[in-house]
């Protein structure tokens, strides 16, 4: 603990111990600077940062695949794993297949993918992410929980 220097006078002290003069904080005034080892205080970063991300979820987002044939057992099977996904704080992505001549009935499609998503609004409120989306291998859409 040095005190409050001029940054010629933190330089000089700095050459003079064959350190580098880091600056830690610069959102202060004066601004808080260090006088360390720049290789040393890189490596104590980057465990630091690598310690904070190994407490977070590694995907976000669980996925759910319904087909245009599915049965409605199956569907509220389905659902019951929707609402566990929800409640542990992910947001789902709802993919129904469609295939071959299937792709011409998506309207049909998009029924089944607005009852599925009834059957789990009786039981956990949710909000939509992504409203549903025509894509190459059939509908998707993202909701979460509200």
């Amino acid at each position: 603990m040095i005190g409050v220097v001029t940054l010629k006078q933190a330089l000089i002290k700095a050459h003079e111990a064959n350190l580098d003069l880091i600056e830690i904080s610069e959102k202060t005034d004066p601004p808080i600077c260090k006088i360390t080892d720049y290789g040393k205080f890189s490596y104590q970063q980057g465990k630091k940062e690598k310690k904070v991300g190994k407490g977070q979820k590694a995907g976000e987002i669980k996925g759910i695949r319904l087909s245009f044939a599915i049965s409605p057992h199956d569907m509220d099977t389905r659902a019951k794993a929707v609402e566990k996904f929800l409640k542990s704080g992910y947001k789902v992505r709802i993919e129904l297949v469609l295939r071959g001549r299937e792709k011409g009935l998506t309207e049909f499609a998009g029924e089944k993918l607005l009852k599925f998503l009834e059957t789990i609004k009786a039981t956990t409120p949710i909000k939509i992410e992504r409203e549903m989306k025509r894509e190459s291998r059939g509908l998707t859409m993202i909701i979460a929980r509200a």
